[in-house]
């Protein structure tokens, strides 16, 4: 599998890489739903949610720890910030490899458009 954000792990494209490490990238969004919108993907592949094996947990709760780590970086932890992670067509999945995004920098609506 091949998507947009394996491109952008082997740098074949462009993007604002804002973290990184051995088992995870972080970008800002190209579309972003809010004044912080920034996403964090695993290095290992993994279509969608449903496809994590239950035995790597880790994949999952690496992903949360460095958004909240960037939170604090940034300085919008203690006004607050949200995580989300959408699975397939109708959770609003575009992109088929697992990724959380972390939106901030406004309050947020309900469904995570600034209100």
């Amino acid at each position: 599998m091949s998507t947009l954000f394996h491109k952008i792990i082997r740098r074949e494209i462009p993007a604002d890489i804002v973290f990184e490490d051995e088992h995870l990238i972080a970008f800002r969004d190209i579309a972003p739903q809010a004044p912080v919108h920034v996403l964090f993907v695993p290095k290992d592949t993994f279509a969608t949610l449903n496809d994590v094996p239950a035995d790597r947990p880790e994949v999952i709760g690496r992903l949360a720890v460095a958004a909240a780590n960037y939170a604090k970086a940034q300085g919008f932890d203690e006004d607050g910030y949200r995580i989300v992670m959408n699975c397939n067509g109708d959770g609003g999945q575009t992109v088929f490899q697992v990724h959380l995004h972390l939106l901030a920098g406004a309050p947020l609506g309900r469904f995570g458009t600034p209100a």
